[in-house]
């Protein structure tokens, strides 16, 4: 189960912070962040070898994307299309609220349930699809919020219930500074048990964090700054991370 955190911080010079952990089985085999799509040019992000899509990515405007697992569906299904591509599909517009009202229109049936978030330094949404009932845009409103496998800031779901008291009282990251120190040791962490940690090592089965992010997006993405992308595939902390835009 991907875990995502959120930070909307209107009326700021980096509004829209993110930082995710990338949970899968060893055996599905992905490449780190890139612009990988040819036809797409304008997005970066890691690439899923088995499906081609993405769980996590951004484009030129300044629009991110990510997609997660909802409880009970890990993996592919015969007859179901990757959800991979829904991110990719997202990046293709410019804006998250444009992004938005055109997966909404996506036929549920197609996917497998989902967890989608595409957000810009205006808006954000949460994309709901929980089976074959038409997926909902739920706007995300400012402030901290986390999201795994089940729903938005869930305090029944164990390690939101876990971190996100924790992520609310470290300190904010600094993207000026390069200072995302609490924030990647939050990532890091193994403080919860079992399958509340936000950092899991490979169980009997080769589930375990693969990889992890941080991204800054600027109020103006490409004008007088540019997005920030910081990332690992080792345990995170501040000396794991590089930068990747």
């Amino acid at each position: 189960m991907c875990t995502l955190v959120i930070l909307r911080r209107p009326e700021t010079s980096w509004p829209l912070l993110v930082a995710a952990n990338r949970d899968e089985r060893a055996g599905r085999r992905a490449l780190s962040p890139a612009r990988h799509w040819p036809d797409r040019p304008e997005i970066l992000g890691g690439i899923d070898l088995l499906g081609g899509g993405s769980w996590l990515g951004v484009n030129d405007h300044g629009l991110v994307a990510a997609v997660m697992n909802r409880e009970g569906t890990l993996g592919p299904l015969e007859g179901k299309r990757s959800r991979g591509e829904l991110v990719l599909e997202a990046l293709d517009h410019a804006e998250a609220e444009t992004a938005a009202e055109a997966l909404a229109d996506l036929h549920p049936e197609a996917y497998r349930p989902f967890n989608l978030v595409v957000a810009d330094p205006r808006s954000a949404y949460w994309m709901r699809h929980d089976g074959d009932r038409p997926i909902q845009a739920i706007p995300i409103p400012p402030g901290l919020h986390l999201l795994s496998s089940t729903e938005l800031d869930d305090p029944d779901h164990p390690r939101v219930a876990a971190y996100r008291a924790r992520f609310e009282s470290a300190a904010v990251p600094d993207p000026e500074r390069g200072d995302w120190s609490e924030w990647s040791a939050l990532l890091g962490s193994d403080e919860a048990a079992g399958q509340a940690a936000m950092w899991l090592e490979n169980d009997a089965d080769g589930f375990g964090t693969r990889s992890s992010a941080l991204i800054a997006v600027p109020a103006f993405p490409g004008f007088d700054r540019h997005v920030l992308w910081l990332h690992t595939e080792d345990r995170p902390n501040s000396e794991a991370f590089r930068s990747v835009m």
